[in-house]
């Protein structure tokens, strides 16, 4: 477009003027000489001249009509340009208002998911699914207790077989593969979880892992009648498939069908069905109940209860409505599932959500594995839920479990008061994760997992400072006891549940299957490679066993402070939205950095009322 400026509109006029008033002087100059020396020039030269300069001035003027056409029709464009402007913004200004309701509505929304409450069968369906991690809890506890019953039954079986007694060290690696092939199927079953998830739904998973759960109790308890190790093996390792399909199924079933206020401690129901679990399989197994040669088949058969109660309860529980309205798009049934769970008629509010969390994930509706690690969007997540698993299972907790007798009886406790502690860890974690259960929404995830860490920390340092100086002081045994349970303490408050909530929370419902998968794998090899090491890590450290412990909980409490964003209040979408942004790291120490210093109403809402970017831009 020609420059428009008023100076390029009066060159024209400015021209004409100029080449008018040129030839007038001409003109007047030449009827001058006309007039003076009429007889040195001829007149037909003078009038040739002067027509000749009348024919430039015509053309002059013409010239000048036509630029002046040209800026009419610029002038006309220009109009018409900035008549589509006003329009453009007109339209900017529509749309702005109908994101402004948008917005709106989506707060609205958000508050009346807020208000949404426990009901008795939403209560029925957790209770039915949170028996699969029950099954896991009695079964990570209940191989220890008859530990001396297991290897004198294999030394009989032995010395029937092959006329001789077995020796010691392989009587020792006999029970050590009955206790470590837990977590071998434990990886296999966690592993395959997103798979199961996937083709048979939350629920339908559930269902048929039970059929190995049967299988795997009836195997132990028929060992002794089979007389054979290997049936005891082969349960072990069926019954670790089960467990290990429950802790991926499980807290992916609970977290797509509880409200959105209600997932964190509902999420922590899970670590409370695992710690009564592992309390119940170290009360029953003392000498006095069902620790003898006798009852400890009945012990480890007793895992069938679980199983059985499970599938008694759990086909009257509707499917994961998020997986009935974005993995198999049955709108009607969600819809039915919805209204059961949350005993209304108005479920428009979820629904909406689940298609907001739909809209944003469509690209990763049928994400496998391969494709989740390679996603530069879900590396994030993938590496926060990964290390959170780590940083349950590497933390200690485990060598406290499987070993506290022997810590306790090297710590300076008789043996009968070492096996009564260990039960008491038990009870302690039990009632610490009721605890935890109400401080899960009001609190944070983050930061109780920040203080857990920070108190197993502390008390890991105060057992070995125990350790070291128990022989000069009699005391320090008791402080050694009280710094063991206050390290359970700890761990129950935020690392013992909030790695398996968590992942589930970080990723939306394309990834979710693969990404458990994953996660879970990796907290049953890091079990299993505690499980293992801690042995031969205690006899090469001694006294400093816990030492390489708090070292990792130092390492974690920093990546938690540093990567982790708080997930309390937020929808599945809002979350992956964090790490949609280009700048993740940033973005996410900024939302963590506002969530501390806003009031929890405000925090909660904070994802919805402005972005993440935006919001620390004008801090």
């Amino acid at each position: 477009m020609k420059n428009c400026s008023p100076w390029s509109l009066s060159r024209p006029s400015c021209s004409l003027q100029k080449q008018v008033t040129v030839m007038s002087m001409n003109l007047n100059d030449k009827l001058d000489k006309l007039q003076g020396h009429l007889h040195h020039v001829e007149t037909s030269v003078a009038l040739s001249e002067i027509r000749t300069q009348l024919q430039e001035l015509t053309k002059s003027v013409e010239s000048c009509q036509s630029e002046v056409s040209e800026v009419k029709r610029d002038m006309a464009a220009i109009k018409g340009e900035l008549d589509a402007v006003q329009q453009v913004k007109e339209e900017i200004e529509e749309l702005r208002e109908y994101v402004d309701r948008l917005e709106e509505q989506t707060h609205r929304r958000k508050l009346r998911l807020l208000e949404q409450g426990l009901t008795f069968f939403l209560s029925y369906a957790i209770f039915s699914a949170v028996l699969g991690m029950f099954q896991f809890g009695y079964n990570t506890g209940v191989i220890n207790a008859p530990e001396g019953n297991i290897e004198n039954f294999m030394k009989d079986v032995y010395k029937e077989r092959h006329g001789e007694d077995i020796q010691e060290d392989s009587v020792k690696l006999l029970y050590s593969v009955a206790v470590s092939i837990f977590a071998i199927g434990g990886m296999l079953g966690g592993f395959s979880g997103g798979i199961i998830a996937n083709r048979f739904g939350r629920k339908g998973g559930l269902l048929l892992n039970n059929v190995l759960g049967i299988g795997g109790a009836c195997l132990m308890g028929f060992t002794k009648i089979a007389h054979s190790y290997e049936v005891l093996f082969l349960g072990r390792f069926l019954i670790g498939v089960n467990c290990g399909l429950n802790t991926s199924l499980v807290p992916m079933y609970i977290s797509e069908i509880a409200p959105l206020n209600l997932r964190g401690g509902l999420g922590t129901v899970n670590q409370l069905a695992v710690t009564v679990g592992l309390l119940i399989s170290q009360v029953l197994g003392i000498e006095q109940i069902l620790g003898t040669d006798d009852g400890w088949p009945v012990l480890l058969g007793l895992a069938i209860c679980p199983a059985i109660l499970q599938l008694i309860l759990l086909p009257v529980c509707p499917e994961s409505p998020r997986y009935l309205l974005i993995t198999k798009q049955w709108e009607e049934e969600a819809r039915r599932a919805l209204r059961r769970l949350r005993a209304s008629n108005q479920v428009e509010e979820d629904i909406e959500e689940m298609r907001a969390e739909e809209r944003a994930q469509q690209a990763e509706a049928t994400i496998s594995m391969t494709e989740l690690i390679c996603s530069p969007t879900l590396r994030s997540p993938l590496i926060i839920g990964v290390v959170m698993q780590l940083s349950q299972q590497l933390s200690g907790i485990n060598a406290v479990l499987y070993y506290s007798t022997g810590l306790f009886i090297s710590s300076g406790l008789t043996e009968e008061s070492a096996k009564f502690a260990t039960i008491g860890i038990g009870a302690i974690m039990v009632g610490m994760t009721l605890v935890s259960i109400p401080l899960m929404d009001r609190t944070g995830r983050r930061t109780l997992h920040l203080y857990g860490l920070g108190g197993m920390f502390i008390f890991s340092i105060f057992v070995t400072i125990s350790f070291l100086i128990k022989e000069m002081i009699d005391w320090m045994s008791y402080l050694s006891v009280v710094s063991t349970l206050s390290f359970v303490v700890f761990f129950a408050v935020g690392p013992g549940s909030i790695p398996w909530m968590i992942t589930a929370e970080l990723f939306s419902q394309g990834p979710r299957p693969a990404a458990m998968s994953i996660a879970v794998l990796v907290n049953w090899i890091a079990n299993f490679v505690v499980g293992i090491g801690f042995p031969s890590m205690k006899t090469a450290l001694d006294n400093y066993t816990f030492l390489p412990f708090s070292v990792f909980l130092a390492i974690f409490w920093i990546f938690t402070y540093k990567k982790v964003p708080e997930t309390k209040n937020k929808t599945f979408e809002e979350i992956s939205a964090l790490f949609r942004q280009g700048n993740g790291r940033s973005m996410l120490n900024c939302v963590n950095a506002l969530e501390q210093r806003m009031p929890a109403d405000q925090a909660a809402l904070m994802m919805e009322d402005k972005p993440p970017t935006e919001t620390c831009k004008h801090r």
